[in-house]
C-alpha cells in the first residue's frame, strides 16, 4: 500500500456493518481492506470515498481512526461510556 490510512467501520448494527464488507468485496474485488487488532481496517487513502458510498448503502459510516490506536483505548478506558 503506498498511501493506507486507518479507517473504523461503525454499523447500525453487527449485520449492515458485515454487509459493508460484502459490499465492497462485491464492488471492488481487487481492493481489499487489511484488518488490524481493535476493529479498524488499513485501506487506501483514494479508496475512502469509496468505502464511505458502500457504508452509506449499508447504513453504516466510516471514521478516519488516529495514527495511535493506543490513544483511542486510553481514552476509551478513561471516559467511561454507561451503554
Amino acid at each position: 500500500m503506498e498511501h493506507p490510512i486507518r479507517v473504523e467501520i461503525r454499523g447500525r448494527n453487527e449485520f449492515w456493518r458485515k454487509a459493508v464488507f460484502v459490499e465492497w468485496e462485491y464492488q471492488f474485488p481487487d481492493r481489499k481492506l487489511i484488518a488490524e487488532a481493535g476493529g479498524s481496517y488499513l485501506v487506501e487513502a483514494e479508496w475512502l470515498e469509496d468505502l464511505k458510498r458502500v457504508a452509506g448503502q449499508c447504513f453504516s459510516t466510516v471514521l478516519v481512526a488516529p495514527e495511535n490506536p493506543s490513544r483511542r483505548r486510553l481514552f476509551r478506558r478513561l471516559i467511561a461510556r454507561d451503554d
